[in-house]
């Protein structure tokens, strides 16, 4: 029923605005019980998944003291074997992270020391792939709330993807700037780039163009800024590289304050 306040406004917006909160506090918590489930799913294959890798091991050991040609032919099964259980791992604690994101705490944090940080730990390794990085990061950055672990673990994916991107060397860009409402961070590469194709499937899960890949790198990635409240955005062009851009809000009461004073 469309119902008229005592001052003749319309309050049916407001019953509505009201319906759709209850509506995704459900959803929100149809989510939480149904990441809890597949959390306990993937510990349940992890277990016999463990002891299937470690029988692999002492077979593998038994083969090796035979040396035959029969046992050879062998050898390379149980490697086959021992391959996918490192594989299924590895996905396994893909998913463990990917289901336990709607648990962050998010606190007042400077984006720009975050990243700097991250920088220094890939500069050894850009040193010997010929990767040049650059940065670009606002002096006056306000702060954002987040959970700086967990956002690192985003921004590391997304970093270490620009790597892989540029095999034979080039440039990394980093810049932070100011946006309405919040701050960006842009990720700048001159790597080989991607297709129309990958950019539309780059975030579905387990879609992958790495042999070795889990395919849920990205999707945990995109998962953790939208757990940061922030958006990310790609554009890239064969050829030339690829440019991801992540905006973050600034709430209302950290507008202003600088990144300088986390530490007051």
């Amino acid at each position: 029923m469309n119902k008229i306040d005592s001052n003749g406004d319309s309050i049916f917006e407001f019953e509505a605005e009201l319906d759709e909160g209850l509506r995704l506090e459900q959803v929100r918590k149809q989510y939480i019980e149904l990441a809890e489930l597949a959390g306990s799913l993937a510990h349940e294959v992890k277990n016999p998944l463990s002891v299937i890798s470690i029988n692999m091991d002492l077979l593998q050991e038994d083969l090796e003291r035979l040396d035959s040609p029969e046992t050879r032919a062998a050898m390379k099964r149980v490697e086959t074997c021992q391959k996918q259980c490192t594989r299924l791992a590895n996905l396994l604690k893909d998913f463990l992270r990917f289901t336990k994101l709607s648990k962050i705490e998010l606190k007042a944090s400077d984006l720009n020391r975050l990243v700097l940080q991250i920088l220094d730990f890939f500069e050894p390794q850009a040193k010997q792939l010929k990767i040049q990085i650059t940065r670009y990061l606002h002096t006056d950055l306000p702060m954002m709330l987040m959970e700086p672990e967990t956002l690192q673990s985003a921004i590391i994916n997304l970093v270490k993807n620009a790597f892989e991107a540029m095999p034979l060397g080039g440039q990394l860009v980093a810049r932070s700037r100011l946006v309405r409402g919040g701050i960006a961070l842009d990720l700048i590469d001159t790597g080989v780039g991607m297709d129309s194709d990958a950019l539309i499937h780059m975030f579905d899960h387990f879609y992958t163009q790495k042999k070795d890949g889990s395919g849920l790198g990205l999707p945990i990635a995109k998962k953790i800024i939208e757990a940061h409240g922030g958006r990310i955005n790609v554009q890239s062009e064969i050829g030339r590289g690829t440019q991801i851009t992540l905006e973050f809000p600034t709430p209302a009461r950290l507008t202003g304050e600088s990144a300088s004073e986390e530490n007051r």
